[in-house]
């Protein structure tokens, strides 16, 4: 019997207790919010998975140390424009004053308040207008759906619409809800979840079972999208559960987690197809599901493989059905498999066609072809006929705006 998770409205200021708010601080941007604070009135705990690249930015320094020891947490203040990432002991220091001002402001410590950046790389973070922005937030703050949706627009960098979902779940007769909110649409690639992304909930649930849940998540989630194949230097993923929805303690595997994994996931998944779909310059989103792999994590490697190519995201830009493209995708992605038993199939909202089979294409109207390329949404289905491994991986086509985009982005 599957689990009923139900989706309302509203993004991380749906579950109880926590609060929201944005400013327009004038970090980088003029005339437009460009900071964003989530607060939550009890302490929470706290769960990140945080980018791959060798290179962090301070704010992920900060947030990492913070997860692993701070007793508890109780605010994200997060500004868009400038990522405080290649700044040295100065970025570090940023983050400090940050923790610091909020902390005294908000009434808690400062070792309670994690930070996140987004933004050009290199600049150094403007303390006064931050420090401006901060007495705005710690001010406007509250519970309403209203000031949850002015926080997600105010992370936006170049993405274009604002990303948030909330979803609720009984867990031993309680109400459980979850609110998420991300931005991301470039340095989109697997190897954590590139995007920041803030998770509220108010479960009652343990430390260890809370990170135990979303490292689990993500493998499927966030590490299955790609917009252009660069992991960004500021990655992070925050869940934050404060425990107010009453539930009994969730502190062991059982009915009870694998309900909050399944809320999570329905969360997780919704904002990745987002971030997935609006990629910089983004007409379509591109799905890859294989099913019939030897393993899953053969399967997620050949997704993924699909939906990273340059070749097969710029064919569905330009409705061209170039089968070849996605069985070469398929063939260098490092999984082992027999081109002669493949399947492969394009597949719009409403028909699918099968193009590749038994080694050679496939007699199938070009012109249907082209026109289930040039749907809003685009699956490649491959059925490798190899075993029972199943994934899925999202991307987005590639068009002549993301050069554009990122030719100008830091004017």
């Amino acid at each position: 019997m599957g689990v009923e998770c139900k989706k309302i409205e509203g993004g991380v200021t749906a579950p109880k207790g926590f609060m929201a708010a944005a400013a327009a601080a004038g970090i980088k941007y003029k005339n437009r919010k460009d900071m964003a604070l989530i607060f939550s009135q009890e302490p929470c705990i706290a769960a990140g998975v945080f980018t791959s690249n060798v290179v962090k930015a301070a704010p992920v320094q900060w947030d990492q140390r913070l997860v692993e020891q701070s007793p508890f947490v109780q605010a994200v203040v997060v500004n868009s424009g400038i990522a405080n990432a290649g700044t040295g002991k100065q970025g570090w220091e940023v983050c400090e004053r940050t923790a610091r001002c909020a902390g005294t402001l908000l009434d808690i410590p400062a070792d309670a308040v994690l930070v996140a950046s987004t933004g050009v790389i290199g600049p150094q973070v403007p303390m006064e207008p931050v420090e401006a922005g901060l007495l705005k937030l710690a001010s406007e703050k509250a519970d309403t759906l209203e000031a949850g949706l002015s926080a997600a627009q105010a992370i936006m960098t170049t993405d274009t619409v604002p990303k948030q979902i909330a979803v609720q779940v009984e867990l031993g007769g309680k109400t459980v809800t979850l609110g998420g909110m991300c931005k991301g649409s470039g340095m989109i690639h697997p190897n954590m979840c590139t995007m920041l992304g803030f998770i509220a909930t108010d479960a009652n649930i343990s430390k260890e079972m809370l990170q135990r849940a979303l490292r689990a998540d993500v493998v499927d989630s966030f590490n299955m999208i790609s917009v252009d194949g660069d992991t960004s230097t500021n990655d992070t993923l925050l869940l934050l559960a404060n425990g107010l929805a009453g539930n009994e303690e969730i502190t062991k595997e059982g009915e009870d987690y694998d309900a909050f994994c399944a809320a999570l996931r329905q969360v997780t998944v919704y904002l990745a197809r987002m971030m997935a779909g609006d990629g910089e310059g983004a007409t379509a989103l591109f799905t890859c599901r294989v099913v019939g792999a030897a393993s899953k994590e053969d399967a997620r490697i050949l997704a993924r493989s699909v939906i990273s190519s340059s070749l097969t995201k710029a064919a569905v830009f330009g409705h061209d059905s170039n089968w070849g493209r996605f069985l070469c995708a398929l063939g260098y992605s490092g999984a082992s498999f027999d081109p002669e038993k493949v399947d492969l199939y394009f597949q719009g909202e409403s028909r699918r066609i099968h193009i590749y089979g038994g080694g050679a294409g496939l007699n199938y109207s070009e012109e249907e072809a082209s026109a289930i390329l040039a749907e809003p949404e685009v699956t490649v289905l491959a059925d490798m006929h190899m075993g029972d491994g199943e994934a899925t991986a999202w991307g987005c086509d590639l068009s002549y705006d993301y050069v554009k985009i990122n030719a100008d982005y830091r004017s």
